[in-house]
């Protein structure tokens, strides 16, 4: 992967983020504090800034350095879980990302850890968790598989009822609406899949 491959692909993120920051602000009203949308927003313009430079370096230190970013700017829960990510990522991929299966396994394992959840609960873990399986099995046309796993995943968690974070507060009130969590982490799987896709890398 070239840093050519490597920005185009960051940047494939963070846009998807920011442009659907909106919606993930409705989310979030709904059952949690309102500000998923903004807070992400702001961590993914600050990873779309810095991504010429980012892209330059390997990429372990590259996802160490997106994680870096989120853990400063995004906030709230979701700064500390995305940023847990894309550290663990960092710390375990390979420079040619060969054992992506096995990383991303053990990134969704510390997400667990760090928010002391795990899948069920209505999080990012209930997409996290599906994706991280999918990669296991393996098999051709995971970029084109992958994002339709997401979003499924993250449709499953409409009727779940919260049991971790802000919307654990609402009890049977959080039944019916899409986790903001799992909606954002399902936009940037999809996002990255369609890049790796259009670069051949997949």
């Amino acid at each position: 992967m070239t840093p050519e491959h490597l920005h185009k692909l960051i940047v494939a993120v963070a846009d998807a983020v920011i442009a659907h920051a909106d919606e993930l602000t409705e989310l979030d009203q709904a059952i949690g504090d309102g500000d998923h949308g903004v807070n992400m927003r702001r961590g993914f313009e600050a990873v779309r800034a810095d991504a010429a430079a980012t892209a330059e370096k390997p990429l372990p230190d590259a996802l160490k350095a997106i994680g870096t970013q989120l853990v400063m700017k995004v906030g709230g829960a979701s700064g500390p879980l995305y940023g847990t990510l894309f550290l663990a990522l960092g710390k375990t991929i390979a420079p040619d990302a060969s054992n992506i299966a096995a990383a991303f396994a053990a990134a969704v394992q510390a997400v667990e850890a760090r928010g002391k959840s795990h899948p069920g609960q209505k999080t990012l873990l209930d997409v996290l968790a599906p994706v991280q399986a999918a990669l296991a099995d393996g098999g051709p046309h995971l970029p084109a598989r992958l994002p339709i796993v997401a979003a499924a995943a993250a449709d499953a968690t409409v009727p779940m009822l919260a049991t971790r974070g802000r919307a654990s507060f609402l009890g049977e009130r959080s039944i019916g609406h899409m986790d903001p969590g799992a909606r954002s982490s399902a936009l940037m799987i999809a996002s990255l899949c369609r890049a790796l896709e259009e670069l051949d890398l997949g």
